[in-house]
């Protein structure tokens, strides 16, 4: 199908979660010269157009050689596509549609679906995602300083240890893994326990507002109470001002938190930061763990270039990985971004991926960095001892009293977060060999998703060395 076409070319220059989110979704109707997109809210419709609209119609006009009309309209009547996993005795919501629905009789209109499974065959448990390339798990999630500790938590929830850590908050900018964690624990709890939910904000409200509508709030509330074991919503910073979606959000994390169910949420910044949002709502999202994923440093850039040129087959020269390590210190997405851009350039021109090439593919993708303070493990060390009425030379003796061991371990762990200096350097600030750096890593996390009064106490100084951050250079 024409469609199908436009999807897979947008697949190749565009991340995988995001065609799921907003592309896959839709529904086509294809006449000729014309295409019309089915939305499932006013909401994907303006998002869409936004963001992809003139890609798609480009992509369009390639494949045809002429222009070629896109219109998009919101089809009401189907709801709006609720990603989940369903019980291993049902099938997922919108295969169940029957063969009577309006749309079935339409000609022309097509959506992926799974093949009907054979007579007599056992119902299959519906995946996180049918689509994706690669899986997002916690075996291909690339660990570091910067994510360590959302990475952990996540597995614990993955693992039903560490009950206190309900709800997981996972915050961070796009695109530096916060969907690929709250899939890979989707992905894992799902083999054990069919009875999990993965959904967006909007898709919540849109089946909260239908259930309303339709006078259906006791089916609405028996799947996400009743009938849920772990609830996770992504982008929940979209309810803010939505005070009736908030309030039925906060009933249901009440309910599944008091009966032991696990909830993880993900936003693209803290709760405090979002506008709009009620107080009670606010309190339960952080009264687990808030786990934030910070930018990757230089070792976890390398790691994750390497990993994704390997899973394509593609082996990149040293001289090449060391500069799109310096230069491209956005998002993991930037990243990904970058090396499609390489890899897809050296392809079409036959051509073997060296340094000038690395060098165009550069310019054409990676964005100017912003000036921002660089932190120096030295204006660290003293931040942290600061905040703990100490000096830096106490940080740096051979003390193994608890006064100096604590602030001693936050601070190498910060240093280690909030700079790309390797473990060896910082070991000598400290007058230690760099394995006593690693295991101060270890110890922290430990103790930060363990003890919320000293995970309070490490985010009040991430918070001062933040406020440095932000300082002019």
């Amino acid at each position: 199908m024409f469609w199908n076409d436009l999807v897979r070319g947008l697949e190749a220059e565009t991340p995988p979660f995001v065609i799921d989110a907003w592309v896959r979704p839709l529904i086509a109707e294809t006449n000729g010269d014309r295409i019309r997109l089915l939305c499932p809210s006013a909401l994907h419709r303006d998002r869409f157009r936004d963001r992809f609209l003139d890609r798609i119609r480009a992509l369009a006009e390639a494949h045809t050689g002429e222009p070629v009309e896109i219109q998009l309209d919101v089809e009401a009547r189907l709801p709006a596509e609720q990603r989940a996993i369903a019980p291993a005795t049902k099938r997922p919501e919108r295969e169940r549609a029957p063969a009577t629905h309006p749309a079935a009789k339409r000609p022309e209109r097509r959506r992926a679906r799974a093949p009907e499974p054979a007579a007599g065959a056992p119902p299959a448990r519906a995946p996180v995602q049918r689509a994706l390339p690669y899986a997002y798990t916690f075996e291909n999630f690339v660990v570091g300083a910067c994510n360590r500790l959302a990475r952990e938590a996540a597995l614990a929830v993955a693992r039903g240890t560490q009950h206190e850590l309900n709800p997981l908050y996972l915050a961070s900018a796009p695109g530096l893994g916060k969907t690929h964690l709250a899939r890979a624990i989707a992905e894992a709890r799902a083999k054990t326990d069919g009875r999990v939910i993965y959904t967006s904000s909007e898709a919540f409200t849109n089946q909260f507002t239908t259930a309303l509508r339709e006078r259906k709030m006791g089916a609405f509330k028996k799947r996400f109470r009743q009938c849920c074991e772990l609830l996770l919503v992504e982008d929940v910073q979209f309810l803010g001002g939505k005070k009736a979606t908030q309030f039925e959000l906060f009933q249901t994390l009440s309910h599944l938190v008091d009966v032991g169910a696990r909830v993880v949420l993900t936003a693209d910044r803290l709760p405090g930061e979002i506008a709009g949002l009620d107080e009670r709502v606010r309190s339960h999202m952080t009264a687990g763990l808030v786990a934030t994923l910070e930018p990757p440093d230089a070792l976890v850039r390398r790691e994750i270039l390497r990993a994704k040129a390997a899973s394509g087959g593609i082996r990149l020269p040293e001289d090449c990985l060391d500069l799109l390590v310096d230069v491209v210190r956005g998002s993991v997405r930037d990243l990904e971004g970058t090396l499609v851009q390489l890899v897809t350039t050296a392809s079409l021109l036959k051509r073997p991926i060296d340094l000038e090439l690395t060098g165009q593919a550069l310019e054409k993708v990676a964005t100017p960095r912003r000036a921002k303070r660089r932190l120096t493990v030295g204006a660290i060390i003293e931040v942290v001892a600061k905040l703990y009425e100490t000096t830096p030379a106490a940080l740096a003796s051979r003390s193994r009293r608890k006064e100096a061991v604590v602030p001693r371990q936050i601070a190498m762990y910060l240093c280690r977060r909030y700079t790309d200096r390797p473990a060896s350097a910082i070991a000598r600030a400290f007058a230690r060999s760099h394995p006593s750096v690693r295991n101060a890593e270890r110890v922290v996390e430990r103790r930060m998703l363990e003890s919320a009064p000293f995970r309070y106490r490490v985010e009040a100084v991430s918070a001062r060395l933040d406020e440095l951050e932000r300082q002019p250079a």
